[in-house]
């Protein structure tokens, strides 16, 4: 836990991403779902049995960033995710959590959505 916090406090925006390199399939990712809009991939430090990332395919620093012009894009993350959770065989339920700064820990300053589950997940997180 430290690990990521620390992470998340030294990361800074600006600049290409990782999710962009993945994007553009410059760095290899487990991607099992794309569409012209974003790309759902399994997280390579996953928090629970099964944790993926939908990542738009736009690049949008933070969520507090995004256009109102994002809406449709932006629902359309959770539309997917909502799919590839079914696909995956997450029946009992899941977390869908979007970090935002350093104190929310974001630590890729490229919006993505973290889908979570195959376990009991605990109440407060972090």
């Amino acid at each position: 836990m430290a690990d990521e916090i620390s992470k998340a406090q030294a990361a800074r925006p600006g600049g290409d991403t990782i999710f962009g390199k993945i994007i553009r399939k410059e760095i290899p990712a487990n991607i099992f779902f794309e569409d012209d809009q974003c790309i759902a991939f399994h997280d390579i430090s996953p928090q629970a049995p099964t944790h993926f990332l939908v990542v738009p395919k736009k690049a949008i620093c933070r969520i507090s960033e995004a256009d109102p012009a994002d809406e449709a894009l932006l629902g359309h993350l959770m539309i997917v995710g909502k799919k590839c959770a079914a696909d995956l065989g997450l029946a009992n339920g899941y977390r869908m959590v979007l970090n935002e700064g350093p104190d929310g820990g974001q630590s890729v300053y490229h919006v993505h959505l973290h889908i979570l589950g195959g376990r009991q997940l605990g109440w407060p997180p972090g």
